[in-house]
Parts: structure tokens; C-alpha cells; sequence
């Protein structure tokens, strides 16, 4: 049996008196053997070097990163540019809740793997991955804060103001309404998440604020 990946967890921004990399460093001078990795980043911002430091010193000690978890999207933006398994963590977002134009929002915790398909009237969030194989569909928008690699079809009813939104957007197959394209193949730009949307009747990807809702 596969051991738990050992968990490196980031003192909360208002406790922090060190940078996040030397919190991980002394964090592994207490672990022992090898393994993956978990970093819980809390409410700590990270940027993209920074991640990318703390990766190789985790790589470096026998402990590879395989997923950030983090209280605040942003933090999450250069983990999926990593490759990187993500989650969002925290109370911030009830189970259900209305959207500015009154539609229904259900949220989805957790990793969505090859054969799942979740399909909703309203809008969906997905707070972690959608996997190869994978399918989501929503009547409104579908916001993945993980990695999109799977199915995605927002709009599903006719709504051709519907977007896809992801952390990584790289899945294999975009809908919008009745639009369909095949997703990008180029790595997403470094601290960015990604949109799709209808532009002149043909979906455009674009760079995107990971934010909930997004106005416009």
C-alpha cells in the first residue's frame, strides 16, 4: 500500500515570521524516510518562483510536491502552472449560493477522475481537478479551481454568455452553448488562470482573475 503523502503546512500570514521556504526547510529536518508531498499553504500568497523554489528543496530532500491546498486561489494559480494536483480549502464558499443573475451555483469538493460526470442546471464550481476522461456540464458558467483535462460544456442549455474557467486550461474537449474546440496544447501563462468564452461566435481563450464571481 502507496503511503499518505506527508503534509508540510504554512503558519497562517498573520503568525508568519519566516518565508515559506525556510518554514518547509525546517519542517523537513523533522522528516524522516522519502515520499510525495503536500504543501497546505493556508492564507499565504505564493508566487510562481516561490512554489518553484520550495518544489526542487522538496525534490532535492526525497520528497517530491505532488498538491498545494490553499485558502485563497491565487496561491493555487502557480501550483496548476506547475502541473501540480491543487485544492481550495476553507469556509469562504457555502454549499449553495446565488449567482448575481439569480441562477443556482453548486459547488463540487473534491477531484473529478476518469468516468465521472457531473452535469448541473445552474452554475458549477469544482473545487479541485477534472482528470482526463472527466466530464462537467452546467447550464451556466463551469469554474474549475484545479486543472481542467477532462470535458467541459457551459452553456449546455443555449447561453452563449457562459464561460469555462480554470486554474490550467488544457482539457480535451471546450463547449459553449452549441460552439465546440479543442483545448490549447501551449502551457497557460506563468500567474494566470485561464477563461473561455464565445468572441464574434468562436471560443477564445484568454487570461483570467481567479475570481467568483467574475463581472462582465
Amino acid at each position: 500500500m502507496q503511503a499518505a503523502p506527508r503534509r508540510f503546512v504554512l503558519k497562517p500570514l498573520r503568525q508568519a515570521e519566516a518565508s515559506a521556504l525556510e518554514e518547509v526547510g525546517s519542517q523537513l529536518g523533522a522528516a524522516e524516510g522519502s515520499g510525495t508531498a503536500v504543501l497546505v499553504c493556508d492564507d499565504r500568497p505564493l508566487t510562481l518562483p516561490e512554489l518553484r523554489a520550495i518544489a526542487e528543496r522538496l525534490e532535492q530532500a526525497a520528497w517530491p510536491l505532488l498538491r498545494v491546498e490553499a485558502r485563497e486561489a491565487l496561491s493555487l494559480v502557480p501550483a496548476a502552472a506547475l502541473g501540480l494536483e491543487t485544492a481550495l480549502i476553507g469556509d469562504q464558499l457555502q454549499p449553495t449560493q446565488a449567482e448575481p443573475d439569480g441562477s443556482d451555483l453548486t459547488i463540487h469538493r473534491g477531484t473529478l477522475r476518469s468516468g465521472d460526470h457531473l452535469q448541473v442546471e445552474g452554475s458549477l464550481l469544482v473545487l479541485g481537478d477534472v482528470n482526463p476522461g472527466a466530464r462537467v456540464s452546467a447550464g451556466g458558467d463551469v469554474r474549475v479551481w484545479g486543472r481542467l483535462r477532462g470535458i467541459a460544456h457551459a452553456g449546455k442549455a443555449g447561453n452563449g454568455a457562459a464561460r469555462i474557467v480554470a486554474l490550467q486550461l488544457r482539457p480535451l474537449q471546450l463547449r459553449i452553448a452549441d460552439t465546440v474546440a479543442r483545448g490549447p496544447e501551449d502551457l497557460p501563462p506563468a500567474g494566470f488562470s485561464e477563461e473561455a468564452l464565445l468572441l464574434d461566435g468562436a471560443i477564445a481563450i484568454r487570461p483570467a482573475e481567479p475570481l467568483w464571481p467574475q463581472e462582465g
